[in-house]
């Protein structure tokens, strides 16, 4: 992806951010949004404060030690990243151009509230919070949206169910 483009994805998203009402006319004109495909819901079996919760995001958040997700492809880049949910409040990285990052930059919480979690934790509200949770880039466009729903999505599903998650709370950029 050349340097204007980029440029011009960070103006986009700053400008939806700032004026919200452009975002509208962007989402339109961007293209449809609904999928034909029936959304595997499942509704949880047992008490809230007797399961065990975990994080997706697509904020591209990582801890500094991984490989970036990749900003030079214009379609995104799918794969995800495994967040240690112990060590990574000291120890990240946001990469992602589309959406102003910076008030996430100081305060994780605002993308992977794990402190407000755990809190919910302590109160009994949730049974507990899984120590592993998984970040995506939210810009997947393209020849990558087969790669992401077939595979790494899957991936990531049974890397759950594996940890015995019960509960997935998804945070969006």
């Amino acid at each position: 992806m050349s340097f204007t483009s980029r440029l011009k994805n960070r103006l986009i998203a700053k400008l939806i951010t700032r004026y919200p009402s452009l975002a509208k006319g962007f989402i339109k004109a961007y293209g449809p949004w609904e999928s034909q495909e029936v959304v595997p819901w499942v509704p949880p079996t047992k008490p809230l404060n007797d399961c065990r919760l975990a994080v997706v995001t697509t904020s591209g958040v990582h801890h500094r030690w991984q490989d970036p997700f990749d900003m030079q492809d214009g379609d995104g880049d799918p794969s995800f990243r495994v967040i240690d949910g112990e060590t990574i409040r000291g120890d990240y990285l946001i990469t992602h151009d589309y959406y102003d990052h910076s008030d996430a930059d100081k305060d994780l919480n605002i993308i992977l509230p794990l402190d407000r979690l755990w809190e919910l934790q302590q109160e009994g509200v949730i049974g507990c919070l899984a120590k592993t949770h998984y970040s995506f880039m939210g810009h997947i466009d393209g020849r990558h949206i087969p790669t992401l729903i077939g595979i790494m999505a899957k991936q990531v599903a049974e890397r759950l169910r594996h940890d015995h998650v019960d509960v997935v709370l998804l945070t969006p950029a």
